[in-house]
């Protein structure tokens, strides 16, 4: 498989998920792939094997300066790893918000716009629903 092929196939998975956690949180289905974190298992094995593949090509990766990061991410190997590290960690900080509204049990019209949020721009999404989940907790 192509990087590109990989990348398309990991939003292929990753969009379905997601509309499950918005629309149909309670289904069976859309449980069953929370609990066992199957859609996140598989994006990090893809990560795995990108980041193998980039360091065998470049060496350790050096984070240690803007410049270098940036150097990193020019190539297509890294930037496939770092998409598929955005897809994964948006994606269990999505699952931890529906799994934190077990005992909240604030309603879905509020969760969904979080979730939202967290899965086009990750860390919006996670600080609004802990400002939400704050003051839950604050009437308390």
């Amino acid at each position: 498989m192509t990087p590109i092929e990989v990348f398309s196939m990991a939003n292929a998975i990753v969009l379905p998920m997601w509309f499950l956690m918005i629309f149909l949180p309670q289904w069976k289905i859309t449980r069953f792939l929370i609990a066992h974190r199957v859609i996140p298992i598989i994006l990090a094995v893809l990560y795995t094997v990108y980041i193998l593949l980039y360091t065998m090509d470049y060496g350790i990766m050096d984070f240690s300066s803007l410049s270098s990061v940036m150097t990193i991410f020019t190539q297509e190997n890294a930037v496939l790893a770092g998409w598929l590290h955005y897809l994964a960690f948006d994606l269990l900080v999505g699952i931890w918000i529906l799994n934190q509204n077990k005992f909240l049990g604030l309603n879905q019209l509020l969760i969904a716009p979080c979730l939202f949020l967290t899965f086009m721009f990750g860390p919006l999404g996670f600080l609004i629903f802990i400002v939400i989940k704050a003051t839950k907790n604050n009437k308390r």
